[in-house]
């Protein structure tokens, strides 16, 4: 292949260690290649650094090891000379029978110098922090999750049927009912009058849900559970301050972002997290449904199309998006109209693949809400309706009962 790139780089990154493989011209033709090893400590991040611009190196790439590429990556970013790129592992599979790092770093080296890597993309500084507040704010709303779901095990175990009763177990009620259970109260004539509000109409439910046998250990594990649910919520009222301070640079495109159907603030709070403001780095939709995973695959072979399955791509953005979409399709416009669309094309067996078709659209219109620098235009709920050419349908089914031997008739309705 015709060498694109002169000087490049290869760089196979590891924990405690990293392998370079620079390639450049050869007096009298060919190419040379040069491999050294360095430490990832800081020290030796920057003795890589400054033997790269020495070498008069003009790219430079590595592949997205898990964390481990993130120090190298910000002690390259500072200099100046070279571009970096940071490539997904699966574009750069190897040929087979000669794995070791020193190939690896030569064969990204070989890629890069032929011009056939294609570098990720790599969010800027106020975007990764907001970014790593987000991911760590979801995880503890799920590890919340799970902690009231073990109280409600507990109390399953307990023979005490809450749960059947009241939607949430350490809702404003449930929460007095359970502290009082802990503090040794067991008179479920006692523990049902706590009902507040809407509760108090499930007052006879609940006398007879409340009879049980919480012992000891169960109040020990319930006081635990609990606590750990307000340390949660409180890490979590802390994580939305934080967020809500990195997002005011950013208030006027989440606001737009908000006036889409489905998307509230902490969505949108993802979504930029996500995949930031500047959309310059996406040519088009299709393109960033690509990198988010919102968009079917495509393998073709010999003229058959062997699935269609979407491949990998950023989970949290898709798993925000797919939120939205569920809460879209509850609403009364064009993407609701468009999942019904959706459920009558794949089947009612087929839900989830509407609720991603809707999420895919979705982010095209984000997309151009971000592009244009425009609030959402909904298009409507009667949108196909309004499409529709209603002579057209009336000859195809005319023609349908005739082909079934049957002679039509049309006559307006009254």
């Amino acid at each position: 292949m015709d060498v694109i790139v002169a000087r490049c780089a290869g760089l196979d990154v590891h924990k405690k260690t990293v392998m370079l493989a620079v390639r450049t011209p050869r007096r009298g033709g060919g190419r040379a290649e040069v491999v050294r090893e360095f430490s990832t400590f800081t020290d030796g991040l920057v003795e890589l650094r400054d033997w790269l611009v020495e070498a008069r190196v003009t790219q430079v790439a590595m592949e997205a090891t898990g964390s481990y590429w993130k120090p190298v990556w910000h002690v390259l970013e500072d200099a100046a000379g070279f571009e970096l790129l940071l490539v997904n592992p699966t574009h750069v599979k190897k040929v087979p029978g000669r794995k070791t790092d020193v190939s690896d770093a030569s064969w990204l080296a070989q890629l890069l110098e032929c011009g056939l890597l294609r570098g990720s993309f790599v969010p800027p500084v106020e975007i990764a922090r907001l970014r790593d507040l987000t991911r760590y704010r979801k995880k503890l709303v799920q590890e919340r999750t799970r902690e009231v779901q073990r109280i409600q095990k507990l109390l399953e175990d307990a023979g005490i049927k809450l749960h059947s009763v009241a939607s949430d177990v350490v809702g404003k009620s449930s929460r007095q009912m359970l502290e009082a259970l802990i503090a040794g109260e067991r008179d479920p004539e006692v523990l049902a009058e706590m009902a507040k509000t809407r509760m108090r109409s499930k007052i006879p439910e609940l006398r007879r849900a409340l009879v049980g046998r919480f012992e000891e250990h169960h109040a020990l594990l319930a006081r635990m559970h609990l606590d750990h649910v307000d340390q949660l919520d409180e890490l979590v009222r802390r994580l939305d301050t934080e967020v809500d301070q990195l997002m005011a640079p950013f208030a006027e495109p989440a606001t737009r972002l908000i006036s889409i159907p489905g998307i509230a603030k902490r969505n949108a709070e993802v979504i930029v997290a996500e995949i930031g403001t500047d959309m310059s780095r996406f040519p088009d939709p299709a393109h960033l449904a690509s990198w988010a995973g919102l968009a079917p695959g495509n393998y073709e072979s010999a003229g058959k199309r062997k699935t269609g399955r979407a491949p990998k791509g950023n989970p949290a953005l898709c798993s925000a998006l797919c939120e939205s979409a569920w809460v879209a399709t509850r609403s009364d416009t064009y993407l609701a109209a468009q999942y019904r669309r959706f459920r009558r094309r794949f089947g009612a067996k087929s839900e989830p693949k509407a609720i991603f078709a809707v999420a895919h659209t979705m982010l095209g219109i984000v997309w151009h809400v971000l592009t244009s620098e425009t609030t959402y235009q909904d298009l409507g709920a009667d949108y196909f309706e309004r499409r529709t050419d209603t002579e057209a349908r009336q000859r195809y089914l005319v023609r349908q009962l005739e082909a079934l031997g049957h002679q039509v008739t049309l006559q307006p309705a009254a």
